[in-house]
């Protein structure tokens, strides 16, 4: 029996562990999603000022365009919307592989320390000139590696209580409010550049280009991959350490893979478009409600639901903007991460309060 087969069994085997999944059909539930990505991904590229729905599928489509319509479809609008799949798909997929490791329905992106730390790397860098806006290259090896320096202080920080969920939590706030405080520190020291702190604090999809795409995908595709192949151990860290040694797997080796993988699929989201508030908290919680507990499905189908929600969101902060614009705001820009954090903000009330009124 393979590791999956037997975290299949226990999951089904443990009581109280998963909810029933009788009612729930993950594979048409999955193809929706594989359906809504192409539609989100043109309500996206169409939200914007001054474009069409027949110009936009023209430009797409390669039929004859006008070469500024091609233009902005091509190099403005494509790459941003693809750049908002691949960052949503990264945390959505983070979000799920964290809150399995950790067993923990709360546990984010944010409180490993990786979201806090690349947004510090990243400011770091713009405010001592050793990056800028102009080459995105620089920015996201700064967020990258400041990510990754924010997942190590968790860890050297966990010690030998790194196989503790709570522990592990309990540190990864300490952390994230330490390098929150330290970005703080940055903007006092380089007050000129607030419009970054603001940018990679909120988190946004302005002016991404093909670069910042070609940066992420192939890192996003391979972490992802490997998250999605840890699919057993994590249904067996859901049931508990002593369920997962019973059938052979070493809990503390897992845990920490599993945790290595969602490090690095939020450092690479982050670095590309910034601190996206509650897309790795909410989206995990829509993957299991649609898929149920076999996290073979719920993992590749927590990765299209983070990039449906988030290019949903950038469609939906692009017509924000354009409403401004209308009322007279012309210079107002509602960033993708204010979408993000008041719906997110909204839907986890809404969970709290029917768990509440449930028996």
């Amino acid at each position: 029996m393979t590791v999956t087969e037997r975290a299949e069994h226990m999951s089904r085997a443990v009581p109280g562990r998963t909810r029933p999944n009788r009612r729930r059909r993950p594979l048409p539930a999955l193809v929706a999603l594989l359906l809504a990505v192409p539609l989100v991904a043109m309500a996206d590229m169409i939200a914007g000022r001054a474009l069409s729905v027949g110009e936009v599928w023209q430009a797409v489509t390669g039929g004859a365009a006008d070469p500024t319509v091609h233009h902005l479809v091509w190099r403005v609008r494509l790459p941003r919307t693809l750049v908002a799949l691949g960052a949503g798909a990264s945390l959505g997929l983070a979000g799920l592989v964290l809150q399995a490791a950790l067993r923990n329905p709360l546990a984010a992106p944010e409180v490993t320390g990786v979201t806090p730390g690349a947004v510090l790397g990243a400011v770091a860098a713009t405010g001592a000139g050793l990056a800028d806006w102009s080459s995105p290259l620089a920015v996201v090896v700064a967020a990258m590696a400041g990510g990754c320096g924010g997942a190590g202080l968790l860890w050297l920080l966990t010690g030998r209580g790194r196989s503790d969920p709570a522990s592990v939590a309990l540190h990864g706030v300490l952390v994230s409010a330490a390098l929150g405080g330290l970005t703080a520190v940055v903007l006092l020291a380089a007050p000129g550049e607030i419009g970054s702190v603001v940018q990679w604090m909120v988190g946004t999809t302005e002016a991404r280009t093909w670069e910042h795409w070609t940066l992420l995908w192939p890192w996003a595709l391979c972490w992802g991959v490997v998250a999605c192949l840890t699919a057993g151990p994590l249904m067996l860290l859901r049931c508990g350490e002593q369920v997962a040694e019973t059938a052979g797997l070493a809990p503390a080796r897992a845990r920490g893979f599993a945790l290595l993988c969602a490090v690095a699929l939020t450092a690479g989201a982050v670095a590309s478009v910034g601190a996206l508030g509650f897309v790795g908290l909410v989206v995990p919680h829509a993957a299991l409600a649609l898929f149920g507990a076999d996290l073979r499905i719920g993992l590749p189908g927590a990765a299209l639901a983070g990039g449906v929600a988030v290019c949903g969101a950038d469609a939906v902060a692009q017509l924000l903007s354009r409403a401004a614009t209308a009322l007279g705001a012309e210079h107002l820009s509602v960033p993708v991460g204010a979408v993000t954090t008041c719906l997110g903000a909204v839907v986890l009330l809404a969970v709290a309060r029917r768990q509440a009124v449930e028996p």
